[in-house]
């Protein structure tokens, strides 16, 4: 696709998880109740309003498109170019007050990642990526940091028993053997420090496809690596292990015996 309609597809979606986060926002800090899905994961009226909307603005835009998102049924799920939505990834912090929680929005074409949004609404943070336009952090060019010593790391995760309970215990702890600082600022909050250069990498042994597919692009276009725990480029795998260029390839090593 060329870089020009990459660039209006982009803007175009950064305004849909603006429009989500906006409506988000309206519900955060309120007491909003909170439902068990059948996964057992939270979901709020904030999750579901704000995937209605955008919906409602792609279907508009663009009708022939498939739609995925996680509080609804697939609209066209076996289209060529499809969006991929989660209007709520952190919904437990979301609940909690924490204003770590963003909008995720993906567009995706022949099953590549295309384009990427990260809004973070209680922050005021927005990272966007699409393929060929570079990674923007609130309108300014992102870049991943230049670190490439393990002990001067700062290295991400959302959930530190998620890695126990699949079987990735052994490869954390040889990350935190390493002297590099650790910390659970998780969800989609993670991988925007790392498209940033405020972290260097973020890992999740758990990830459904509407966490996972904005962040291929956002990383890659800000110089960083980003693959699932196999070594795999997938946004499909269900795992993810981001980094910034220089430790690529150092962090991987540690984590290679559980892959």
């Amino acid at each position: 696709m060329k870089r020009d309609r990459v660039q209006e597809l982009l803007v175009f979606a950064v305004d849909v998880a603006w429009r989500v986060g906006r409506t988000t926002l309206g519900h955060f800090q309120t007491g909003v109740a909170t439902e068990l899905k059948s996964d057992s994961t939270p979901v709020t009226v904030a999750d579901r309003e704000g995937e209605r909307i955008a919906r409602k603005l792609i279907q508009r835009k663009f009708p022939r498109d498939g739609i995925v998102g996680e509080e609804f049924d697939a609209v066209r799920p076996d289209a060529p170019r499809r969006w991929i939505i989660d209007p709520i990834d952190g919904t437990r912090s979301f609940v909690r007050g924490v204003p770590l929680y963003g909008v995720l929005l993906a567009l995706e074409e022949d099953g590549r990642s295309l384009l990427g949004v990260i809004h973070l609404p209680a922050l005021q943070e927005t990272v966007y990526a699409g393929r060929g336009v570079g990674c923007w952090w609130n309108g300014q060019r992102a870049q991943v940091s230049d670190t490439a010593r393990m002990e001067e790391a700062l290295v991400l995760t959302t959930d530190e028993p998620a890695l126990v309970q699949h079987g990735r215990a052994s490869a954390w702890q040889r990350v935190r053997a390493t002297g590099c600082l650790t910390r659970t600022w998780g969800d989609c909050y993670g991988y925007a420090l790392v498209a940033t250069g405020r972290a260097e990498a973020m890992v999740d042994s758990v990830l459904s496809l509407w966490d996972a597919a904005a962040l291929p692009p956002i990383i890659e276009e800000a110089g960083g690596v980003i693959t699932d725990w196999d070594g795999m480029s997938s946004h499909r795998s269900g795992h993810i292990i981001a980094t910034n260029g220089a430790l690529a390839e150092p962090f991987r090593a540690l984590l290679r015996e559980d892959a």
